[in-house]
């Protein structure tokens, strides 16, 4: 499976460069989520009542989280120690389950190919397709 972020997500809604690889991890049902990648995403579709979209992301496979505190302290020392410092909670806890879980995570934000390289995070890279 493939852990997808929610600025993957957000660049595939706007039409950006992620849509076609998007569209070819649905179709292969590679793609999958995280209730706090569900969290960023939902408020905003709920507003804007974007149901459809929001019935099709509640559809797929969920990462089931179990947040280890003392280790995302760990995490975050490591971070700052080299420096990465504006990392914030959620990312650290979306890094966090798909080390969990072994699954690949597909984002566009930089600052997790950087810590891919601290924590041993498995990024999804769209040439991968």
């Amino acid at each position: 499976m493939i852990l997808v972020d929610t600025s993957v997500w957000i660049d595939s809604f706007h039409g950006g460069s992620c849509k076609d690889v998007m569209n070819i991890l649905l179709a292969n049902r590679e793609a999958c989520v995280n209730d706090v990648i569900l969290a960023e995403l939902l408020p905003s579709m709920n507003v804007r009542n974007e149901n459809e979209v929001r019935e099709l992301l509640l559809a797929l496979p969920k990462l089931q989280m179990n947040v280890d505190w003392n280790n995302l302290v760990a995490m975050q020392t490591e971070n700052i120690r080299h420096g990465l410092n504006k990392v914030g909670l959620p990312d650290l806890m979306i890094a966090q389950n798909a080390l969990q879980s072994n699954a690949k995570l597909f984002s566009i934000d930089r600052h997790f190919e950087l810590m891919g390289a601290l924590h041993s995070l498995q990024m999804f890279k769209p040439s991968e397709k």
